[in-house]
């Protein structure tokens, strides 16, 4: 018997979203943390929560796994620890736009993508 692949599978509650569209717009799926990776910026990661009946499980997704819903400009050079820099990277939680011309920025566009994104109705 073939497995059917799916985009993910909560490790708590086995729930499986078929596509990323499905992912993003589940109401219960939530963007709440970005962990960076300045050597390279794909394969930092992306926490989501997913809140089911037993509780609120959260797991890691690459960013590269996301990375071809922007189409802005890439931008080539680091800001990271110059007086341009706001740090948004360096803290987690952190989800907000940076308005730097920085290898980063394009990563932050993503997670506003992702936060924005319209969710199904229930």
């Amino acid at each position: 018997m073939v497995e059917e692949k799916c985009f993910k599978k909560c490790p708590s509650c086995e729930k499986t979203w078929e596509t990323r569209y499905a992912f993003l717009a589940d109401p219960a799926v939530a963007l709440v943390s970005y962990e960076v990776n300045f050597k390279n910026l794909g394969l930092g990661k992306l926490y989501f929560n997913h809140q089911d009946q037993a509780g609120t499980s959260t797991f890691p997704l690459p960013a590269q796994d996301f990375m071809d819903l922007f189409d802005g400009p890439v931008f080539i050079e680091s800001k990271k620890g110059t007086d341009e820099c706001p740090a948004l990277c360096l803290h987690k939680e952190q989800l907000g736009r940076c308005t730097v011309s920085c290898e980063c920025a394009s990563v932050r566009e993503v997670m506003h993508r992702i936060t924005t994104w319209p969710k199904k109705q229930l």
